[in-house]
This record gives structure tokens, C-alpha cells and sequence, in this order.
């Protein structure tokens, strides 16, 4: 199969697993914001939002820097079960690390130390991921093994909510089946990796050392790029009621879907610019995707109490307002992210790409101190803070391509 070939039926692949993911939670928020309380559904949302940050630890940035070491040596079988080994034995010392943090953030945190079994059990379900080993797929450019395993684990996950979930009695529940649905895509992944022959094995403890301290850079963009929108759920669910964080998360719900959709070109395009460094991939790329946002972005702005209605009913009317408050960010947030990793990444530009993120952040974190110095934390404040941090971080972005726009190769 061509390269081209390939990047087309790894985009069509991811973008198949993206729209799963797009069209499931529209099956299943709604039905959830319905039978739940908007307390429980406060709960359901808020933890997942803080769940973010033990995720970014246990991943630990693997997802780029394995993804780009398995690219580079993919021919060599043994190599590439060494790095997976060697990736597993260091997420499961970061999942000791992420328990911690996740104790102590119970200890400050209403919402977390009133629902502390909930809160475990959704760490179980963080913990479980180490073994699907999705960087090893992206690396090896075999994205039809990643669509089949979240097809997998949403329809088991999606199944059962829907016979099991009733009411606020059940929320115990919405983590557990999220761990079955998890444990059934491990056994599918590793049946995938034994008929490739792939062993995956582990030489020693300094192996696993090195490729930590090589992933911290990615680990550092990565936990960054959170205060965009974690952090700002987080301080929300600290300062404002139950209710609000019920409202901003069936708005912030619609933007992650749609994010989730830029996802597979980033994905996809990535591993192709490590071994080509060709940016007319990524002129293409905007040519085909910015009118299409264009398009999104005007849909949303008319049909936000559509939308909104879909996804959580009459009593979530107050978030129509909110989603269209992010128009910008819709907008700006696909060249943000694509001019990232995709194109400086792949020119080895990691201190920079690094740096532009934590930049932003550090602008996100002051925007957010002057809202609560100054009493203007509201919703639609933070909502234009997150897009101004976005622009800020593509600008930069942007400014890096061209500063070092001889490294790229020509046609």
C-alpha cells in the first residue's frame, strides 16, 4: 500500500472512530442529563473532567513520543515489543503517582470527597488503559485496530447503560461498566498484537527511566494544554453551584465532541510528517477542513437551542447561550492544534512546541486568576478567555513554522 494510500485509510479509520465517538454520547448524555439529576449529573461530569489530569499523568505523553519511536523503528519487531514493554512498566508507576494526586485533590475538593467510591472506580477505569496500548497502533499506522477497539469498548459500555442506568442510584455503575467495556478492548487488542507477533517484553528498569524522562517534554505540553479546559471545569465546580457545572458541561460536551473530530487529522497526519516534513500536507489539510468549521461554526450559532435541547432537555435550556459563547474557540482550536505536534513536532521542534503551550496556559491561569481577583468569573468570561488562549497559542504556533520554515521539505 502507497503512503498516501495509507493516510487516507488511517484518517478514514480514525475518522470512522471519531464519529462513534461523536454520535454515543449524543445517544448517551442525553439519556443520561435525563434520568439523572442535575446534581448527579454534576457529579458524572465533573469527575470525568478531573479524571483528565490522572489520565495526562498515567499517558505521561506517550501517546506522541512512543507513537513516534514505534514509527521509526516498525520494521524491527523485536524493538517495537521492547517499547511497548518498556511504555507499560512506566504507566504503571505513573498510575501510583495519578492515585496520590487524585487523594489529595479528594481532600480539597467537595464534590470529589462526597463521592469518593464514584471517584475510585473511575481511576480503576484511567488504570485500565495502560494495557490498550493505543500508541503502538498509531505508531505502526494500524488505526483499524484502534476503531475496532473503541467500537467494542463504547458498545458494551453504551449496552448496558441504557438496560442499568435509571437514576441517581445507579451512578456507581457508570464507571463500572466503563471498566468491563475496557477489559473486553483489552482482550480484543492483545489477540490483535499475539496474531502479529509482536513480544512485548521489558530489558530493565533504566530503559523505562529514559523513555520517562524523554516523554516528560510531551507530558509537560500535554498537562498544559489542560488548564484550556479542565482546569477551567475545575475552578468552576469550586466557586459556582452544582447546577452551573451541570449547565457548563453539557455546553463543554457538544465542544469535545466536535474537538473529537478534529482528532483524527491530527492523529492521522502526524506519524506521515515525522518521516516526510512536507507542510504542503498541511496547506491541503486547511484548504479541505477551514470551510467546513466555517460551516460548523454557523450551524452551532443558529441551532444552539436545538443542540442543547438534544443533548440534555428542557431543563439544560440555560447552555444553549453558553455553546454559543464558543463559537471562537471552535474555530481557532483546529489550526491551534494542528500546527502543534503535527508540524513542529514533526520538524523536531519539541522544545518549541512545548513552550508555546505552556505559554498559553500560563496566560490561561492569569486570565483566570484576574476573573476571580476582579469578581468576573462567569461563564461567559471563561468561555472567551479559553478561545483567547487558544488564538494566542496558535499565533505563536504559527510564528514558530515560520521562523523555521526551511526545515521543511520541499516537493
Amino acid at each position: 500500500m502507497s503512503k498516501e494510500n495509507r493516510i487516507v485509510r488511517n484518517t478514514a479509520m480514525l475518522y470512522l472512530m471519531n464519529i462513534a465517538k461523536l454520535v454515543l454520547p449524543l445517544l448517551t448524555i442525553p439519556y443520561l442529563t435525563r434520568v439523572l439529576s442535575t446534581g448527579g449529573y454534576a457529579v458524572y461530569y465533573y469527575v470525568r473532567t478531573v479524571l483528565t489530569y490522572v489520565q495526562l499523568i498515567i499517558d505521561f505523553g506517550f501517546l506522541l513520543s512512543a507513537t513516534r519511536d514505534i514509527a521509526r523503528f516498525r520494521e524491527d519487531k523485536e524493538k517495537v515489543g521492547e517499547i511497548t514493554g518498556h511504555v507499560m512498566l512506566g504507566k504503571g508507576v505513573l498510575s501510583l503517582a495519578a492515585l496520590v494526586v487524585l487523594a489529595v485533590m479528594c481532600m480539597f475538593i467537595d464534590l470529589l470527597r462526597q463521592n469518593p467510591l464514584y471517584t475510585f472506580l473511575s481511576f480503576v477505569q484511567a488504570a485500565t488503559t495502560i494495557f490498550l496500548v493505543d500508541f503502538l497502533f498509531h505508531g505502526l499506522e494500524q488505526m483499524h485496530v484502534i476503531t475496532i477497539r473503541y467500537f467494542i469498548t463504547r458498545a458494551v459500555t453504551v449496552g448496558l447503560t441504557f438496560l442499568l442506568i435509571h437514576d441517581d442510584g445507579d451512578l456507581l455503575l457508570i464507571p463500572t461498566l466503563e471498566i468491563i467495556g475496557n477489559l473486553v478492548a483489552i482482550a480484543w487488542v492483545w489477540w490483535e498484537i499475539k496474531r502479529m507477533q509482536i513480544r512485548v517484553r521489558v530489558r530493565s528498569w533504566k530503559t523505562t527511566w529514559v523513555m520517562l524522562k524523554d516523554s516528560f517534554v510531551y507530558f509537560l505540553s500535554d498537562i498544559a494544554s489542560t488548564a484550556f479546559g479542565a482546569l477551567n471545569t475545575l475552578i468552576l465546580g469550586i466557586v459556582m453551584t452544582d447546577h452551573d457545572v451541570a449547565i457548563w458541561g453539557v455546553a463543554m460536551q457538544f465542544v469535545s465532541a466536535v474537538q473529537m473530530m478534529y482528532n483524527p487529522v491530527i492523529n492521522s497526519i502526524y506519524p506521515h510528517m515525522v518521516r516526510e516534513k512536507r507542510f504542503s500536507v498541511i496547506t491541503k489539510v486547511l484548504k479541505i477542513f477551514i470551510p467546513l468549521i466555517v460551516l460548523g461554526c454557523i450551524v452551532v450559532f443558529f441551532g444552539a437551542e436545538l443542540l442543547t435541547a438534544i443533548l440534555g432537555g428542557a431543563k439544560y435550556a440555560e447552555a444553549a447561550p453558553v455553546l454559543r459563547w464558543f463559537i471562537p474557540l471552535l474555530f481557532i482550536s483546529f489550526p491551534a492544534m494542528l500546527f502543534g505536534w503535527p508540524v513542529l513536532g514533526a520538524i523536531g521542534k519539541t522544545r518549541q512546541t512545548t513552550l508555546t503551550t505552556i505559554v498559553a496556559a500560563a496566560a490561561q491561569v492569569l486570565g483566570l486568576g484576574l476573573l476571580l481577583a476582579l469578581d468576573q468569573f462567569t461563564m461567559f468570561n471563561l468561555a472567551m478567555l479559553r478561545a483567547a488562549t487558544d488564538l494566542l497559542m496558535f499565533l505563536l504556533r504559527a510564528g514558530c513554522c515560520w521562523k523555521y520554515r526551511r526545515e521543511f521539505v520541499k516537493n
